[in-house]
């Protein structure tokens, strides 16, 4: 009778435990619910058109105009001041300079992160104002050095560049980068799950997932904003050589530290306190010998020695 009355009390108490839990988890998704309807509540700070631009059928080209720009994060602090800058269509320009000088706010403005505060930034003559969200994200895609995975397949976390890609569109934008060693190595191929937050992959891999949901997205402007800053040197080698091929033809801005991504740049931009201080193509840059660009890399090549 005792160990039919202990067996009971458990039994009894089992239920209550797990009710106990559920409890838990709905208090914490009910609070994470209210966050989120106060973010989808708050009125966006870069507000889209409601009819933007038409875009052409067959796509942009892709050339980039800063016109004027002035921006600043604080009231009375200009990051870029009168800020001209013009990209033609399908070239690779590397923007260089020190921390601060405003090379990632360059890459913001042509993401419409932000709108200047004067000027105006374009892509073939449409402002980027102009343009609705859905125009926005086909001019332009851009990759950070903070890449975020979801729970889920690699195929699915390579899709949301594109939501109705199909299978070989995905596995060819993931050849692109690499990142079809990665699903082989993970044993399930692009079915393989990669974990809460990509758990499973290290801070490279998920740096490449992040480039190919670029390509796949196939923007007519691609911004890489410290985009191989997490990548070790085998690697970085590997994405450098994969965007040789990716980036043909299309506009892309890449902004780095390390000099050697500047090596697949058509162009170098460096930019000090703002303003644009030397604009040529890397290699005549370092045959004058005496900018700032080529200062730039003696320092880098000495810190290597």
């Amino acid at each position: 009778m005792l160990a039919a009355f202990v067996l009971y009390l458990r039994r009894f108490f089992e239920p209550l435990g797990e009710v106990s839990q559920f409890y838990d988890s709905f208090q914490a998704a009910a609070a994470g619910l209210e966050k989120l309807a106060g973010v989808l509540d708050e009125t966006p700070g870069v507000p889209m058109p409601a009819h933007g631009v038409a875009i052409p059928e067959e796509g942009l080209k892709g050339v980039v105009e800063f016109r004027s720009v002035r921006f600043g994060y604080r009231h009375g602090t200009d990051i870029l001041s009168c800020f001209d800058l013009h990209i033609a269509a399908g070239q690779t320009v590397a923007l260089l300079g020190a921390t601060g000088a405003g090379k990632s706010t360059v890459a913001r403005l042509l993401a419409r992160f932000y709108d200047p505060l004067e000027g105006e930034v374009s892509i073939d003559d449409i402002s980027l104002a102009a343009m609705d969200e859905t125009s926005l994200h086909r001019a332009v895609a851009m990759v950070t050095q903070e890449s975020f995975l979801f729970s889920g397949s690699l195929a699915e976390n390579i899709a949301f560049g594109s939501p109705a890609a199909s299978d070989s569109e995905i596995a060819s934008a993931a050849r692109a980068v690499g990142v079809d060693s990665i699903a082989e190595a993970l044993g399930g191929g692009y079915e393989s799950d990669v974990g809460k937050q990509g758990s499973r992959l290290s801070a490279g891999q998920r740096q490449l997932v992040a480039l190919s949901r670029a390509m796949l997205a196939n923007p007519a402007v691609l911004v890489l904003d410290e985009a191989s800053s997490s990548l070790d040197a085998p690697m970085e080698r590997l994405v450098q050589s994969a965007l040789k091929t990716a980036l043909a033809g299309r506009t892309a801005v890449i902004i780095a530290h390390r000099l050697s991504t500047v090596e697949i740049a058509d162009r170098v931009v460096v930019i000090e306190s703002g303003q644009i201080v030397e604009d040529g193509p890397p290699a005549q840059l370092l045959v004058e010998g005496s900018g700032h660009y080529a200062a730039l890399h003696e320092a880098w090549r000495s810190s290597l020695v």
